[in-house]
């Protein structure tokens, strides 16, 4: 029986995403912007955190937002009237992640001239954003206490691919069962030399030494 010929899509979507992605980074050196991404299952904590984090770094940083959702502007909404900084929403259409032509539909809505960070709170979920390149210098994870301490074994690929994690509400600490040493063995199985920071994005503790943290990763970029 003669071969049938065999295509791997998802490969190359992948493949040709990626490219696109580093085109994008280097438009993004050349102009002078920053881009992070910004990962977590839905209710870790991601649009409380940017909340914290643009109030630390706004006089320092112009910063704009871009918000992943497969509906509804709240994120939006709630970052331009709380943070005062601009923000677009951006609809998947029901996909469960952003890649990096994506992104750059996002930022030529934000406009990226005079912005030296934008942050991308991508679609809440812990798998297929993991496989997508946005185009960002960096990714960020998020997970949070109430989640437990044993997400990095579950959802390998999303710790494999975070350039920092922060293990967020950490105030909650008392009422679950988090072991935070165990969690930082399992996020180390995965990556080792990623930073993590513990922080309670709702009290504001630890969130000074995460903003210092990316600010200085902004300033060297910009440099």
């Amino acid at each position: 029986m003669a071969k049938v010929p065999i295509i791997d899509l998802k490969e190359t979507i992948l493949e040709n995403n990626d490219a696109d992605a580093e085109v994008l980074r280097g438009e993004l050196k050349k102009d002078g912007t920053y881009y992070l991404n910004v990962m977590s299952s839905p209710g870790a904590g991601k649009t409380t955190t940017l909340l914290g984090t643009i109030a630390r770094l706004k006089d320092d940083l112009r910063i704009g937002v871009m918000e992943a959702d497969i509906d509804s502007d709240v994120d939006a909404v709630t970052i331009r009237e709380q943070a005062g900084v601009p923000a677009v929403q951006l609809h998947t259409g029901g996909m469960c992640h952003l890649d990096a032509d994506m992104s750059r539909q996002g930022m030529r809505a934000l406009g990226t001239e005079d912005l030296d960070l934008v942050i991308l709170e991508n679609v809440g979920n812990l798998v297929c954003p993991a496989e997508f390149d946005t185009g960002a210098v960096k990714n960020a994870v998020i997970l949070s206490v109430p989640e437990g301490d044993d997400k990095p074994l579950k959802y390998p690929l999303m710790f494999e691919k975070a350039h920092v994690v922060l293990i967020n509400k950490i105030d909650a600490a008392p009422v679950f069962d988090f072991d935070f040493d165990r969690c930082r063995e399992y996020i180390q199985m995965r990556n080792p030399s990623v930073p993590v920071f513990a922080i309670s994005a709702a009290t504001g503790e630890g969130m000074d030494v995460w903003t210092e943290w990316l600010k200085k990763e902004v300033q060297g970029w910009l440099a």
